[in-house]
């Protein structure tokens, strides 16, 4: 267990149904494996249902907070895990779209993989940023103002805040290592 985030709270915003189970499970993993504490956010304070792929149902999580109670000052980065349904929902949510925005005006670094951009783009956060996604979504992306790459993971230190993509669960263990380097930064 290395403590590269010991010290560092972050959050984890997701839906309350639809957030792809390994895209949260193992970011939640390696992150409090390098000491970070993390804190489960959702629109409501009911179970999180996850799911592999489109589909077939996963488990089920527990929320520490609901997004509208909780406040980007109290931590450290914000993580966005994919899933198609769960950025779909959360960008439909004000208070979601509000804790995410205050992160980037605060200069909080945040991390977002597969189809988690699209809260971003819903934010108004990426103009002028590079990032990767699930390339369905690049052209959302460019219509906002950002630059797209098809890369596993890429870290955009630009003015603003520090944002971390990657593409899919098969990237996983890059955007993992992206993730923390910003995080510890």
């Amino acid at each position: 267990m290395s403590n590269e985030l010991t010290g560092k709270r972050i959050a984890f915003l997701v839906a309350n149904a639809g957030v792809e189970q390994v895209e949260l499970a193992k970011p939640w993993q390696a992150l409090q494996d390098a000491g970070a504490e993390t804190v489960l956010i959702a629109p409501e304070k009911d179970t999180v249902q996850a799911v592999n792929g489109d589909i077939e149902k996963g488990d089920t999580f527990d929320p520490d907070q609901a997004v509208g109670e909780a406040s980007a000052d109290s931590f450290d980065a914000l993580v966005l895990p994919g899933g198609v349904a769960n950025p779909d929902k959360l960008r439909t949510d004000a208070d979601a779209v509000a804790f995410v925005k205050a992160f980037a005006q605060a200069g909080k670094p945040i991390a977002s993989i597969c189809h988690g951009p699209w809260t971003l783009v819903e934010a108004g956060v990426v103009k002028g940023k590079t990032l990767t996604s699930w390339p369905s979504l690049q052209t959302d992306i460019r219509n906002a103002g950002a630059q797209w790459r098809d890369e596993q993971s890429f870290t955009c230190p630009a003015e603003g805040f520090t944002l971390v993509t990657s593409r899919k669960p098969d990237d996983l263990d890059a955007f993992n290592a992206a993730a923390i380097a910003a995080f510890a930064g």
